[in-house]
């Protein structure tokens, strides 16, 4: 649909002319119908929330230079929406604005299939992140700017939210992130209708919403969310104060339906039949188009945009070599990697910009030097990983290579929903979480990460890798930032010996490439089978010479991507007829329970499986002890492979 409100991106003029109020007048009033009819057509939705904040979605998509034909591309505004459930505002908005037909939108909204999902998604055109648990969208945004700051880019970001969802914690991290950096990119504009889902905001959680943004430093604009030209005036002074701002527009509960009108009831319900048509007279729409989306929703399903990956351009050098004999954690091997990706790409034209975000851990996760070297391209966050965890995210979607190192237990642990939704969003993070497993033994067991391999095994488009030494870790570490979709690499504290061949040269080095899925054999054997994971693996090379000494002869295997297993490495396993799985992670939910898993999924039962791992919280000492009070020490699974020896 070709319409003059088009006209009005970058902000053209001081204010809207008569006939553009008028225009908005009819958008609003068609789009209203639109929600409507959708939102009753699926017997589901939030309809009175749309309808508040349908002057904004339209003022707010008429002004930026998000359209049709540049949905896909990086150089243009960035439109995000938070309060997801309004989504039939958004999509009636885009609707007007030509990104897809009223019709196709009208039958399809909430139907299994369709880009026009309860809450928004990025599958939708025109819908740059996709949320519903709310809170995450001013994330989104400060990640979005943050990207366009890096490439410098000139483009504008704008965030769409709820009153209800500003007392949420990850909104003021947001916030405290965007002043920081001095994110004048960005605008947040706020649905201030005073109810949310069980009644009035100032009732269920009272705050002073105006207060809050001042004092994270940002500047607040006040206009009637209703009027156009206010709408228009407000945004534009906030986009050109080029300072972080919010807009609080003042809104109505139902706008334009009276029955909806300042009431919490139809928040989360879709109207009956007889109410539809009740308001769609007020509102001077034609009920006849609910039966036209009716027999729509019978008809072919449109498809779901296709997110195309940001193109990648980094320099990732040359791998380094650490000796045979020389110890050295793998955090610092990955730092290591970084500062020499880093310095490579830092400042040459043409080159991917690589973000790097902190949580006030630089020094443990060895990102410091990264911090010295490219200066412009190192986010200290602070203790806020919330809205880290999507800021990041959203960086990546918006053509910066992006990292988030930190501890396993904040990083995944404590941010699992941001990282389940980066998984949705279909983002491109490099997750590099340190401190992983029993291996940060002194801390206890609240920093003890045994779980990141069960968290992530619940997501469907995460990889995982493990490495088990300084120069395996190099080697992922370059892979991973020039690969696409998300990418954990978890590690542990203390050093670890370079892992060697029985000729006593480094396995993992010049000769070697990584590549996802594989499963190294790195000792060979006839009398059963050991996968280890990570630190663990030098271990069990220990523990294979012990076995050698007393007459056994055993395979060892690297299992570095226990979310992709290699079934040919696991069927020679079997074949021995004793495995036995290693690895200082809980043992129902690591990489042991996958592999029992895939083995019989493969319809292979070897005699005799054992996976040994942690199988309680930690106890507080140091990483051996640790080891040895939980039965994972060398000796501990010495002794369990020679009692399996007996008694298979």
């Amino acid at each position: 649909m070709v319409n003059k409100l088009s006209l009005l991106e970058g902000f053209p003029k001081e204010r809207l002319s008569e006939g553009d109020i008028v225009e908005f007048g009819e958008a609003a009033r068609l789009a209203r119908q639109w929600v409507l009819t959708m939102t009753t057509a699926a017997n589901s939705g939030h309809p009175a929330g749309s309808l508040s904040g349908m002057e904004i979605y339209l003022v707010t998509y008429a002004v930026s230079s998000l359209r049709p034909y540049n949905a896909d591309s990086l150089d243009r505004d960035f439109v995000v929406i938070s309060h997801g459930h309004t989504s039939p505002g958004a999509y009636a908005a885009l609707a007007y604005y030509g990104f897809f037909s009223p019709e196709e939108l009208l039958g399809n909204f909430r139907r299994a299939g369709s880009p026009f999902e309860g809450h928004v998604e990025r599958g939708c055109p025109g819908i740059d992140w996709g949320t519903g648990n709310l809170g995450q969208g001013l994330a989104a945004g400060v990640g979005f700017a943050l990207a366009m700051k890096a490439r410098g880019a000139k483009n504008h970001v704008y965030v769409l939210m709820g009153d209800g969802e500003q007392v949420k914690g990850q909104v003021a991290e947001a916030r405290r992130i965007a002043n920081k950096e001095k994110l004048g990119s960005i605008t947040a504009i706020i649905d201030y209708n005073h109810i949310q889902i069980s009644g009035r905001v100032e009732e269920i959680m009272p705050a002073d919403i105006a207060a809050l943004w001042k004092a994270d430093g940002w500047l607040v604009y006040e206009c009637d969310g209703h009027d156009v030209d206010a709408i228009y005036r407000a945004l534009r002074g906030a986009v050109f104060d080029r300072r972080p701002s919010v807009v609080l527009c003042h809104t109505l509960m139902g706008k334009g339906v009276s029955f909806m009108e300042g009431s919490p009831e139809f928040h989360g319900k879709a109207a009956t039949k007889d109410l539809y048509i009740k308001a769609m007279e007020e509102l001077g729409g034609s009920p006849g188009l609910l039966e036209t989306a009716l027999a729509a929703r019978r008809g072919p399903l449109p498809k779901k945009r296709r997110i195309p990956s940001p193109a990648v351009e980094i320099d990732t050098g040359k791998a380094r070599t650490y000796a045979a004999g020389e110890k050295l954690d793998n955090r610092s091997a990955f730092g290591n990697a970084l500062v020499d990706v880093g310095s490579l790409n830092y400042g040459k034209e043409g080159r991917t910009p690589i973000l790097v975000f902190d949580c006030d851990l630089a020094g443990s996760v060895k990102t410091e030097e990264f911090a010295k070297r490219c200066p412009d391209w190192f986010i200290e966050a602070g203790i806020q990983e919330h809205a880290t965890a999507t800021a990041s995210g959203a960086a990546s979607c918006a053509g910066a290579v992006s990292c988030f190192a930190d501890f396993g237990v904040f990083g995944l642990g404590e941010a699992y929903n941001q990282q389940r939704l980066n998984d949705i969003n279909g983002a491109n993070l490099k997750l590099f979480l340190t401190h992983v497993g029993l291996d940060v033994g002194e801390d206890g067991a609240t920093h003890q990460c045994i779980d990141y391999v069960g968290l992530l095994r619940n997501a469907f488009g995460w990889k995982l890798v493990v490495p088990a030494d300084p120069n395996q870790t190099d080697r992922v570490v370059r892979w991973a930032l020039s690969t696409g979709g998300n990418v954990c690499v978890a590690m542990g504290r203390s050093k670890v010996p370079v892992i060697v061949r029985k000729d006593g040269s480094p396995f993992f080095a010049d000769d070697y490439t990584f590549r996802y899925g594989a499963t190294e054999l790195l000792r060979d054997g006839s009398d059963g089978a050991i996968l280890a994971m990570g630190t663990m693996v030098y271990r069990a090379v220990e523990a294979w010479e012990k076995l050698r000494a007393s007459g056994y002869s055993l395979k060892v295997y690297s299992v570095s991507c226990p979310l992709e297993l290699d079934d040919s490495a696991l069927a020679d396993a079997a074949k021995t007829g004793l495995v036995v799985t290693y690895e200082d992670h809980h043992v129902r939910s690591g990489m042991g329970s996958l592999v029992a898993f895939r083995l019989a999924e493969m319809g292979i039962t070897p005699p005799v499986f054992k996976a040994l791992g942690v199988h309680r919280y930690g106890d507080s000492g140091v990483a051996p002890e640790v080891l040895s009070a939980m039965g994972l020490s060398v000796e501990h699974l010495v002794e369990a492979i020679g009692e399996l020896m007996v008694q298979g």
